[in-house]
């Protein structure tokens, strides 16, 4: 008997059951590229970014992104973070890329997939 992809990721999803998602080769390059872009995560205007050689000109408003695994060891809460400060934080200076559409929800796994590698 031969079960479809869509009919076995459907049975998966209906028994709750998580796969881990391995992140596509390259993702990293891509995450830093939108973490620098003005248009898009911007980090660099708030963040200093010292593992990162091609980080420069970084500013100091809010914290260095060094060290993230320690300080988020959950994933999806540094992703969280990142999609809306502002519920951890009501008066963090610190855009809600996710909430606010700046970032799409496959950048700001790029992103965080950068940032968390820091």
């Amino acid at each position: 008997m031969r079960i479809s992809s869509t009919v076995l990721f459907s049975l998966i999803l209906s028994l709750g059951i998580s796969i881990p998602v391995m992140a596509a080769e390259g993702d990293g390059a891509t995450g830093q590229s939108l973490a620098f872009d003005r248009n898009k995560g911007n980090c660099l205007a708030c963040h200093a970014i010292p593992n990162d050689a091609k980080a420069t000109s970084p500013g100091d408003i809010g914290p260095a992104l060094i060290g993230m695994k320690a300080r988020f060891p959950d994933r999806a809460k540094l992703r969280a973070q990142i999609w809306d400060a502002t519920v951890n934080n009501q008066r963090t200076s610190m855009p809600p890329f996710g909430r606010n559409k700046i970032l799409t929800e496959a950048e700001l796994d790029q992103v965080t997939d950068y940032i968390y590698g820091l």
